[in-house]
């Protein structure tokens, strides 16, 4: 009886996990707002419908979803099956984003009752996750998280660890009848199963690096991370002869291109082998990955565990006092102190060493050394700093150049227009790279400061700009620039606030 009552109870966490995912859609049901016509919104389809909106964004690639665009879904959904207006579907919108991702900040969560460990014990789960942000609109962006898209994926009655075995398959079939515009979807559906997969790890090796204080658990995140191996070298072998099979397919109908017809599905198909090539190099990207999780991730962890137990060992109690404590023959107190003991040094000379380079010297010539730091005195010191001061404003004369009337530009539009004025000697040098470096770093930055305050390098900058401007913000963005054949930057928003701004 007892190994039935653990069979069933197995897992228990985790089941009640998943069913924790499907609380916000009933939190959703609970809800009694009605709509100008006085009936009830059903807001559990509605919050469905949001699910697949986030998902189809993702499939889309579309990273621009918030508030407005879920609203304006809605309302183009709806066809008069609801009473409401432009505003009134954006404040159903707004309820459902904060039932799914709650204003707090905290995480979703549910209390139970573990039969398996008799302890009462909480879930958390993230249905939505913050994506991008639009500062200037003041307008912040979502996209389904891990677990949001777990919810998704039940909807369809598989299991989300096998969800890209089981897209590679319903792939093949599609490419064997020829529904080629069903098949570049499904290769979309496994670039989003091969990114889940993606932070699925990254979570892993965080937590193996944070959580391995056991040999027990050492033993389950290994068993994990074996199994996720295994999972994605057979993926890795199904993407094999699945580029194999279109790649067949494109030469085949090479040859048959007759009419308008022939030639759509040639495109088709050469489409489809970019999109699975892409993921293809993504997936073994993550198969070299697990392979590195593997051994050095899962090795250094082994070391911190021997390293935890070596820490909580007692010197003195486990060995001084047994040696003093208790008589022991002469040869056991040998064997019981031997593995403290340093190992046998001893310095010999190798005959190889007369074939190493020799040292020649003149014996009428002094030897001349080098300091390795070369100690500046203040003067010097003030000088240079006079010099970074002078460079960074006439960096800054550029960027006003550049802005011509704006508040806003950005390092790429700077590199382009250097590029077209001749300031490539400039973009050569590292110094222009460390200026919006430190910009970044000081980043408010104010123009009203007192004069000890004023930040040393970016003195000429403040007062170059404090008579016209008051801020300087800069901020990162999308992409990285290439300045130079030697030099690259991340990307980055340069905006100043005039005191036109503050009226």
């Amino acid at each position: 009886m007892d190994t039935f009552i653990k069979g069933v109870t197995e897992n228990y966490r985790d089941r009640v996990q998943r069913l924790a995912l499907f609380d916000p859609l009933y939190k959703l049901d609970n809800k009694k707002t009605k709509d100008h016509s006085g009936k009830y919104i059903d807001f559990f389809s509605l919050g469905l419908l949001t699910l697949l909106f986030f998902f189809e964004n993702m499939l889309m690639r579309n990273k621009k979803t918030g508030v407005a665009e879920l609203a304006k879904f809605l309302y183009e959904m709806n066809q008069d099956e609801i009473d409401l207006d432009d505003k009134g579907f954006g404040n159903v919108a707004r309820t459902i984003i904060e039932v799914f991702r709650p204003p707090s900040g905290k995480r979703n969560f549910r209390s139970f009752y573990n039969w398996e460990n008799r302890k009462n014990e909480i879930v958390e789960y993230s249905i939505l996750k913050a994506s991008k942000s639009d500062i200037k609109n003041n307008t912040q962006y979502y996209t389904l998280d891990e677990q949001g898209l777990e919810l998704v994926f039940a909807t369809k009655e598989y299991f989300s660890e096998f969800q890209l075995s089981i897209n590679q398959l319903l792939l093949r079939k599609q490419l064997e009848k020829g529904e080629f515009v069903g098949a570049l979807r499904q290769i979309d559906e496994m670039r989003i199963d091969v990114e889940t997969l993606e932070e699925r790890m990254k979570k892993i090796k965080h937590e193996v690096q944070q959580n391995i204080l056991s040999e027990k658990t050492y033993i389950r995140y290994k068993n994990l991370i074996e199994d996720i191996n295994i999972r994605l070298k057979r993926e890795n072998d199904e993407f094999d002869e699945l580029q194999t099979f279109v790649n067949e397919t494109r030469k085949k109908l090479s040859y048959e291109l007759k009419d308008e017809k022939d030639v759509k599905t040639y495109d088709y198909i050469i489409k489809i082998y970019k999109e699975l090539g892409k993921v293809h190099a993504v997936h073994r990207k993550l198969l070299q990955r697990s392979i590195e999780l593997k051994t050095s991730t899962l090795q250094a962890a082994s070391e911190s565990l021997y390293y935890v137990g070596v820490d909580s060992f007692n010197f003195k109690k486990e060995i001084v006092s047994r040696m003093f404590s208790t008589p022991l023959p002469l040869i056991a107190s040998k064997q019981l102190i031997k593995p403290f003991l340093y190992l046998e040094k001893k310095q010999v000379w190798s005959p190889c060493t007369v074939f190493s380079p020799q040292r020649i010297e003149k014996k009428d010539q002094e030897e001349k050394t080098n300091e390795f730091l070369d100690m500046k005195n203040e003067k010097e010191i003030k000088r240079d700093v006079e010099i970074q001061q002078k460079n960074f404003e006439y960096i800054m004369e550029i960027i006003l150049k550049v802005l011509d009337r704006k508040s806003e530009t950005t390092i790429e539009e700077i590199v382009d227009y250097m590029e077209k004025n001749n300031y490539e000697k400039i973009l050569n040098d590292s110094l222009f790279y460390y200026f919006f470096i430190i910009l970044h770093q000081k980043s408010p930055l104010k123009m009203n400061m007192e004069k000890d305050e004023k930040e040393l390098l970016l003195k000429k900058v403040i007062e170059f700009l404090h008579e016209k401007y008051t801020t300087l913000h800069v901020m990162e963005t999308m992409g990285t620039v290439k300045g130079s054949a030697r030099y690259s930057i991340k990307n980055m928003i340069i905006r100043l606030e005039g005191y036109d701004d503050l009226l």
